[in-house]
């Protein structure tokens, strides 16, 4: 029979199929070099044993899941700053690993109208390229995980915690248990697992415990800044790298203010690692 594996403890890993099952991997695959994810669709026997596992989408290793739909970004306005940096440097690896990113502005309600001001430009210009909300939105946030596989990242102290209680009331007996599991720098979580969210599967898992290019050339982090595809086929040249080159268009369209500032300085930041 076919089921998701949505939960991994150790080498016990919860099959969801006909109904809940622990199951254990065949030593074949480890004589394979292949671990089970959580995420992964595998077929199982009676006993209780994974025998094989379907192709991947898309994968991560920390946390180590399979098949993400979603990742969504909690980024905080205030009390953590907005950091364009952390942001970018997100949407980037997310965008590489083949998963579509979802941004979730937090603390909107602590900005003063002069700090709003100054911010509303960076919310309006991801929202051209994202799906972006900001944490007021909770009845169109609701609609976002129905029949996805959703993961959750973002700065410490963002208002993960806070933004699920909004999601599901039914959480607040496990809110310390998931915040402190989808909150780097504080959590105790030590496997991945699905949980149900608005008709949907969201990872409880240990957090992105890295967050680096390891694996990514500086053409990979370049082609994931997806606005600049929209204009690389009108520079000058066809690998242009879009740094010190004369007749760059993406530069262009950065000094014309197409292209966010900040986004550009990020990527020459990023590149130059």
């Amino acid at each position: 029979m076919i089921g998701k594996i949505i939960r991994q403890i150790s080498n016990d890993y919860t099959v969801k199929a006909d109904k809940l099952r622990v199951c254990k991997a065949r030593g074949k695959f480890r004589n394979m070099n292949i671990t089970p994810l959580v995420g992964d669709e595998v077929t199982i026997n009676d006993e209780n044993y994974i025998l094989e596992i379907m192709p991947r989408k898309n994968e991560l290793r920390r946390p180590p899941i399979a098949n993400i739909d979603k990742a969504v970004i909690i980024t905080s306005l205030k009390s953590p700053d907005f950091s364009s940096n952390l942001l970018d440097k997100l949407l980037t690896i997310i965008e590489y690993n083949n998963v579509k990113p979802v941004i979730i502005f937090t603390k909107k309600d602590l900005l003063n109208n002069k700090e709003y001001q100054e911010l509303k430009p960076y919310i309006d210009y991801y929202s051209k390229i994202y799906e972006v909300y900001t944490n007021d939105e909770i009845d169109k946030i609701k609609k976002i995980f129905k029949g996805k596989v959703s993961v959750f990242t973002g700065q410490s102290g963002a208002g993960k915690s806070t933004l699920l209680n909004k999601l599901d009331k039914n959480l607040n007996l496990k809110t310390n248990e998931i915040s402190i599991a989808l909150n780097r720098g504080k959590h105790t979580t030590r496997h991945t697992e699905l949980i149900e969210m608005e008709g949907g599967l969201v990872a409880d898992t240990p957090g992105f415990s890295a967050i680096d290019f390891t694996g990514m050339t500086n053409d990979d982090i370049r082609d994931n800044f997806i606005e600049f595809n929209e204009f690389k086929g009108e520079c000058e040249f066809r690998n242009c790298s879009h740094t010190h080159e004369k007749k760059c268009k993406v530069k262009e369209k950065v000094e014309d203010g197409t292209i966010l500032k900040s986004r550009y300085e990020n990527y020459l930041k990023f590149i130059s690692r």
